[in-house]
């Protein structure tokens, strides 16, 4: 006769033949059949989860684009490495990919504009505009309380001591998180190439715009009537720039009366018209800044202090005479 202990044994010892047999049946009848693409992708990925793709996460990506098998280009953070890497895994071409970077259109800060009260509360910026709206006279300025600061994955924003936002160009991966968590829309992704930028967001006319901000757009019209590849225009009191037809001249920046708009190249080169010059004048007639000087038929000469760099001159000569050389290398006329 059996004892208790040796019944109980027994009958656990079934129990989980049983289970364990379920168990066994239960994951072939109900196992994931994962491509293995989706694993090869995952190894290339960044694996920072960011959503910037606009799927849930890298696992959701992955299987998505081989679901697709077209879409090797929507990992941001990525860069064409990862794009290069997911495309080749697909069989497919990556094709042309444009490196994108966050551009904060706004430079109010603590000392150059009017602060309307003093916030107390969350450090977001969302919950400050449910509660009582920009702490800062002007209502379409940043609200300096760091919600992009907070989103960015990557480190790439920064406030400083006058609580003006700004982008780390290294770091940042266009992944445009700080984009949709700003809840004035200041913040957009343009082409890591575009070095000039507005940096207001202002609409209000020009009196009431300067009243709330030192360096806001007045709505003077002068960047418009000055940029030479029409790439500037007014949109309700705002001077906007088109990046499709910018060419980083920085003649905006130059002309701009309230350093409203900013210009991100460090050190351009300078113009110098060879011997070969014919005294035509066309490039003293098209220098934004007036730094050609001449008499007709005669050499003409560029002065090196009033010079920008921005090229101008060296599409209209029409002797080819003028060099673009210096801080970004030598470039002749053509």
């Amino acid at each position: 006769m059996l004892s208790v202990v040796a019944k109980s044994m027994l009958t656990l010892s079934g129990m989980a033949a049983l289970f364990g047999a379920i168990l066994a049946v239960a994951s072939k009848a109900f196992a994931v059949h994962r491509d293995p693409k989706v694993l090869e992708i995952l190894e290339v990925l960044p694996g920072v989860n960011c959503g910037a793709c606009g799927f849930p996460g890298c696992q959701g990506y992955a299987e998505a684009a081989v679901e697709a098998g077209e879409i090797p280009t929507a990992c941001p953070p990525g860069g064409s490495e990862v794009a290069e890497n997911v495309a080749e895994i697909l069989g497919t071409d990556a094709g042309e990919i444009v490196a994108m970077v966050a551009v904060v259109h706004c430079s109010a800060g603590v000392s150059n504009s009017v602060q309307r009260l003093k916030y107390d509360g969350i450090e977001d910026c969302r919950a400050a505009m449910l509660v009582s709206g920009s702490p800062k006279a002007c209502v379409f300025s940043c609200l300096s309380l760091g919600t992009c600061k907070t989103v960015c994955p990557f480190d790439a924003v920064e406030l400083d001591d006058e609580g003006i936002v700004h982008i780390d160009r290294v770091r940042c991966t266009g992944c445009g998180k700080c984009v949709e968590a700003c809840p004035v829309n200041i913040m957009e992704l343009v082409s890591v190439d575009m070095r000039v930028h507005i940096r207001c967001s202002n609409h209000d006319k020009g009196k009431a715009a300067k009243a709330v901000c030192e360096v806001s757009c007045i709505a003077c019209q002068l960047c418009v009537k000055k940029c030479p590849s029409d790439a500037i225009y007014m949109d309700d009191n705002l001077a906007v720039i088109d990046y499709s037809k910018c060419t980083n001249c920085g003649v905006c920046a130059v002309v701009c009366p309230t350093g409203a708009i900013i210009d991100e190249v460090k050190a351009r080169p300078k113009a110098i018209i060879g011997r070969g010059c014919d005294g035509s004048g066309k490039c003293k007639e098209v220098c934004p800044v007036k730094a050609i000087e001449g008499e007709p038929g005669e050499r003409h000469e560029v002065t090196s202090a009033k010079c920008i760099g921005c090229g101008v001159c060296l599409s209209v000569c029409p002797t080819k005479s003028i060099s673009m050389v210096g801080a970004l290398g030598h470039q002749r006329g053509r």
